[in-house]
């Protein structure tokens, strides 16, 4: 029985390909899509405020309520800035590494760089946000640095300045901003790793024989080339900072994040609803993106 089906399969390709892609697909569409566009369906019903229960009949009331109460629309502008400069702080930190290993290592030396990037990766998720929070505490390394050089002073000012400020350094913004790099960062190196490697060297070496100076050579050669691995690498920094809600429950900086009212809405609070509507700004900020990015040439460097 088993040999005449396999025969079957062997003579019917197609049938073979279907029977093969059906469970997948069916997992895919049935238990995450469904799933997900059910939650996301509850964005367009509404909490009655008398009862307490969702109330199935379509409205756009509880998406105007994220869009235009002050208090959630200051959620959603504070979870896209940090998206916003935690792609920058990636993008500043990891051009110059990329460079470096792209243009100046190779054998052994740039295997053992590419180890250095992906070797965080290989640790728990939450040990490394545990351990960015630690080095961030009042006790933490950087605390311990400040006041060896004598810049308690100015770590304290820095602090209570309203934008990027907070209770502590840990408790902050520019902490939360430095937890979100020190994560996501490899996220950012590797894709431009690998366009600045589909880069000819000999593009160098005809800008310098033309009288280009490195600056110059990086600038009109070497950038323009490294934009597809710069987008491709803010694919990831920007939808997984403006989706992420552990990292910002455990610093705790002064505001919540659209990650965090997720999780509290459906949770504690009880409201699907604005859960919902709350997790369809990532979806359209991220889908906006997206394509930005793929007329960048992101794509052809993930």
């Amino acid at each position: 029985m088993l040999g005449l089906l396999a025969d079957r399969l062997y003579m019917h390709p197609r049938l073979l390909l279907f029977v093969l892609l059906v469970p997948p697909f069916l997992w895919i569409g049935v238990l995450y899509l469904g799933s997900l566009f059910l939650f996301l369906s509850h964005a367009f019903f509404r909490i009655d405020d008398f009862t307490g229960q969702i109330q199935y009949r379509p409205t756009l009331q509880t998406l105007a309520a994220v869009l235009t109460t002050p208090a959630n629309l200051d959620i959603v502008l504070r979870t896209l800035a940090m998206a916003v400069l935690t792609t920058l702080a990636c993008m500043v930190l990891a051009l110059p590494v990329a460079v470096y290993v792209s243009f100046h290592t190779q054998g052994l030396q740039r295997l053992i760089w590419l180890l250095l990037f992906v070797l965080p990766l290989w640790s728990s998720y939450l040990i490394r946000v545990y351990s960015g929070k630690l080095i961030l505490a009042q006790e933490g390394i950087l605390a311990w640095v400040a006041g060896r050089l004598g810049l308690e002073g100015v770590l304290a000012s820095f602090l209570s300045t309203p934008l990027l400020g907070g209770p502590s350094l840990s408790s902050s913004y520019f902490g939360l901003l430095l937890v979100f790099t020190y994560i996501w960062l490899p996220y950012m190196i590797l894709p431009v790793q690998n366009a600045l490697d589909r880069v000819p060297k000999n593009l160098l070496q005809a800008a310098s024989d033309l009288g280009a100076t490195p600056w110059l050579a990086f600038r009109t050669v070497v950038l323009p080339l490294a934009v597809p691995g710069l987008a491709a690498g803010s694919i990831f920094t920007f939808s997984l900072t403006l989706g992420d809600y552990i990292i910002p429950t455990l610093l705790g900086p002064p505001g919540y994040f659209v990650g965090q009212m997720v999780y509290i809405q459906q949770g504690t609070a009880g409201d699907l609803p604005l859960a919902a509507a709350f997790s369809l700004v990532p979806v359209a900020l991220v889908a906006v993106y997206l394509r930005l990015a793929r007329k960048l040439g992101a794509f052809e460097n993930l």
